[in-house]
């Protein structure tokens, strides 16, 4: 199995997280580095030994009811067997988040994920980004202006219809950053 750069761990109940995680793995591969998107409701173990080798890891689930979604933290809590031999230490790990309202909570799931690389010894990235100079309008990157990782939020429609342009054009923008963390 070839080395991959980053690997996208993500869950998505509706398919607009989905979207999202999509949009980081094109960011990621505009700048020039490989990378596998990873459904982790479902993970094998094949998928385990890629994220073993990936130099990045970026986190992706819904904020459900103020925080990540239970598909999501299941996996995080089988990550352990990782953590007991530090399989992921030192790699770069960053995350989004989307959900139907325009806050939702989302910075409590984001902070998951950073605390979840923290016990993994893992070095966090953020966005890098300045807030959107007009906050909530739809197609400005940076929206909803969140500095620990990607915010999105989905309208109560199928999800070739959302999220929005803005939401989407920062994820890609952050898979770019994260990729050039990486020498």
């Amino acid at each position: 199995m070839s080395a991959i750069d980053v690997a996208v761990a993500y869950h998505s109940g509706y398919g607009h997280t989905a979207k999202v995680a999509e949009a980081v793995v094109h960011g990621v591969k505009q700048a020039g580095k490989s990378a596998v998107l990873i459904d982790v409701s479902n993970i094998t173990e094949e998928q385990w030994l890629q994220l073993d080798g990936a130099r990045a890891i970026i986190f992706g689930a819904p904020t459900y009811m103020g925080g990540a979604s239970a598909q999501f933290k299941q996996f995080a809590d089988a990550s352990s067997k990782r953590w007991f031999t530090q399989a992921w230490k030192d790699k770069y790990a960053g995350g989004f988040t989307c959900s139907l309202s325009m806050s939702g909570d989302k910075y409590a799931t984001l902070m998951s994920f950073v605390t979840l690389a923290m016990q993994h010894s893992m070095v966090w990235i953020g966005t890098g980004m300045m807030p959107a100079a007009t906050p909530g309008a739809p197609d400005q990157m940076n929206r909803i202006g969140s500095s620990i990782g990607v915010m999105a939020q989905a309208d109560n429609v199928p999800a070739d219809q959302s999220p929005p342009k803005g939401d989407l054009d920062t994820a890609i923008a952050y898979g770019e950053r994260i990729a050039r963390w990486i020498a």
